[in-house]
């Protein structure tokens, strides 16, 4: 296969605290796929940085009497004992505040505004009178006014993640004085988001394909993207500046002004980047501009718009060399028993405290890896689990045919294997395995490649119990069939290992010191144990996890906090009168025809009967619920009076009902009917 040259980042993590549990999730699942392209002999730069711009980092600083420099050169220096703690193999780590990133973001922004995408207008803006700032859209909070939910920051809702302006928030107050702002004029710098080569660009960038023939973004993101983008096209435009006093990049030839933190951070990938390259010896520019660099971003859930909308655009329209995205790898969140993590509610676990109870970094990553998808969902970690896992699997069942099978080599036969035990059946069978655990791991289905080596590991084991070495021990006449039974398993557990690298990089390295071979690549399979090569004594290559010595201290034991919610999820809408109610004129209807819509992974398009002696053409947005040709001749209930509306797909004449929960999706999305006995064209009263 033909050598591909990746550029991966992680997201930037924001530099006003130290890791938490949810970046080093992210760090973990994106080094898996770096060693594994790195294991297909591809050539791989995996670079992160700091997100150190804005003004809670102004804030924080002042409170500290630092710089705002200082202040995050201190939270940087405390970044390499999680990176090298957990095995994350970053190229490079960087900073947005690097000389690099000023270079570039000031020229992408110059690039953008010839293009005739960059525009000022005076805006409202709220000000914190006791502070005497302008206040960033973080130290605004208030009431979402998309959904109603309370607490929620000044530029997007963490429950609908709708996303809108600080001067939209429902009785906003100050995060910093919790006084209520004032609005007053400043002139601000936008990115015309909404002009009609970006949304053509946009529709025909999430809908597409990267290098590898893959989708650019995942079904869920795709989704939310179209939501986004709707069937209008219409985008909001980008405000891009934030005014003095402000922790940033300064536009060019704006005294006063710089770049919103959402601008220049994402730059820093790029910056980060070149960073390296100057220190590697590459060409930054040649790099980008080769037409077979792909470039993959490995990002979490809430960060989607930024990265599949605004990014891509800015790349794109900034033009060479810069490059859009191969990938928009999007993931969940780490979840503690079903709970958002949180160290007062006692669900909180801490990376460090992870490490200094001696707890084996791999523990994590393989726990991690056995629980991640390609897909957009929450990782669950629970004690038990976690304890089962590590030590059936990977002790119970990896582990152990090391150490069932080495010291039979090593005292018997000098530790040289049987070369003709390596065509046994069931090495071929494990050998067979190992491309299809490779395409696992490349499509980002950790849980399926783990899944598939235990179901190996579990048949090599099944071998050794059938063959019983240490019964073959015991008799002389039965050496050479130890010596097979021995050579074997350690070929299967060689193999077994080559599957794991990716996740377990450290116990890779010293089970190959242990074997006396090579470093493993995914090409090594058809590289076999030999006799030429003795193997070493064999040591203990992981431990136990001890629940009460380690895991309880990590996580003690809490009581969940009982849960609140309001009926299906969401409160009671404000109060109606029968006159509001009289309005809407519901509808029985029969479904004539239902099919998909092509080029729509969510609508339905529907036939329907509203007993007009003619048929209407509805949409609607239950594909993910129900396949068509199941809802063909039910009746449904309809809103028969809603003004039509242009879609992309062609013109919707009214509203079909459904029911969903709007907490727990996982509970479905049911179209009401009514009760049998029901004809077309009867009123909902």
């Amino acid at each position: 296969m033909k050598q591909r040259k990746l550029f991966v980042t992680t997201a930037l993590p924001y530099a006003n605290g130290a890791f938490h549990m949810g970046h080093i999730m992210e760090y973990i699942q994106a080094d898996i796929w770096v060693r594994h392209e790195r294991m297909c002999g591809n050539i791989v730069h995996f670079v992160g940085a700091d997100d150190v711009h804005g003004a809670p980092i102004m804030i924080a600083a002042q409170k500290r009497g630092l710089t705002p420099q200082a202040f995050v050169a201190e939270i940087a220096a405390g970044r390499k004992q999680y990176l090298d703690g957990f095995h994350i193999s970053h190229d490079y780590w960087g900073s947005t505040d690097s000389p690099e990133n000023h270079e570039l973001s000031q020229e992408i922004y110059r690039r953008l505004k010839n293009a005739g995408l960059i525009y000022t207008k005076d805006v409202e803006q709220f000000y914190d009178t006791v502070k005497g700032m302008f206040l960033a859209d973080r130290f605004i909070k208030g009431t979402c006014p998309r959904c109603g939910a309370p607490d929620q920051y000044g530029d997007n809702c963490e429950k609908c993640s709708a996303v809108y302006s600080p001067t939209e928030v429902i009785n906003p107050y100050s995060t910093l004085s919790g006084s209520r702002p004032e609005l007053r004029t400043s002139t601000h710098y936008f990115f015309k988001l909404s002009d009609p080569e970006c949304v053509k660009f946009l529709r025909e960038w999430t809908t597409g394909n990267g290098k590898d023939g893959l989708p650019r973004v995942q079904e869920e993101v795709l989704a939310k993207d179209s939501e986004w983008l709707g069937t209008d096209g219409h985008l909001t435009d980008w405000d891009i500046s934030r005014d003095a006093p402000y922790f940033g990049i300064a536009i060019p030839d704006a005294p006063g002004k710089y770049f919103y933190v959402w601008l220049d951070a994402p730059v820093g990938y790029l910056a980060a980047l070149k960073a390296y390259s100057e220190k590697k010896g590459f060409d930054f520019n040649e790099f980008l501009s080769d037409p077979e660099t792909e470039q993959v971003h490995f990002i979490g859930k809430d960060i989607i718009y930024f990265h599949t909308l605004f990014w891509p655009a800015m790349l794109h329209f900034s033009g060479k060399p810069f490059r859009t995205p191969d990938h928009i790898n999007a993931h969940g969140f780490m979840t503690v028993d079903g709970q958002k993590m949180s160290k007062s509610r006692g669900t909180g676990i801490s990376p460090l405290q992870y490490l200094d109870l001696g707890m084996n970094a791999e523990w994590l990553r393989y726990y991690l890896a056995a629980k991640m998808n390609s897909r957009v969902e929450d990782v669950d970690f629970t004690k038990v689990d976690f304890a089962q896992r590590v030590n059936s699997d990977l002790i119970g069942k990896y582990i152990n045919i090391a150490s069932r099978a080495a010291g039979f080599i090593v005292k018997r036969f000098e530790g040289r294997i049987l070369d003709a035990a390596m065509k046994d059946p069931l090495i071929e069978r494990i050998k067979s395995r190992v491309p299809e655990v490779s395409a696992f791991y490349e499509v980002r289905e950790f849980a399926r490649a783990t899944r598939l080596v235990m179901e190996l590991a579990d048949a090599v084991n099944e071998y050794v119990d059938e063959k019983k070495p240490w019964e073959l021990a015991k008799d002389p006449a039965q050496a050479e069939a130890l010596h097979w039974v021995s050579s074997v398993a350690l070929e299967c557990f060689r193999l077994l290992t080559l599957c794991l690298k990716p996740v377990l990089p450290a116990t890779a390295e010293r089970v190959e010191a242990f074997l006396s071979i090579a470093p493993l690549a995914w090409a090594s399979a058809a590289e076999p144990l030999s006799s030429v090569n003795p193997i070493k004594p064999y040591q203990h290559l992981m431990q136990r996890v001890d629940m009460v010595r380690q895991l309880d201290q990590l996580l003690p034991d809490h009581v969940p906090e009982p849960k609140v919610r309001a009926p299906g999820g969401e409160a009671i809408a404000p109060e109606v009168t029968i006159d509001d109610f009289s309005k809407m004129d519901l509808r029985v209807a029969k479904v004539i025809k239902c099919q998909k819509v092509e080029g729509s992974t969510k609508l339905l398009q529907f036939t329907l009967d509203v007993g007009e002696g003619k048929t209407r053409n509805v949409f609607s947005g239950i594909q993910s619920a129900y396949k068509p040709e199941d809802l063909e001749g039910r009746l449904i209930i309809m809103i028969a009076n809603l003004a039509p509306r242009k879609m992309r797909f062609g013109v919707s004449e009214g509203m079909i009902l459904s029911a969903s929960d709007a907490d727990d999706k996982g509970l479905g999305l049911f179209v009401l009917s009514p009760d049998s006995g029901a004809v077309p064209g009867m009123r909902i009263h």
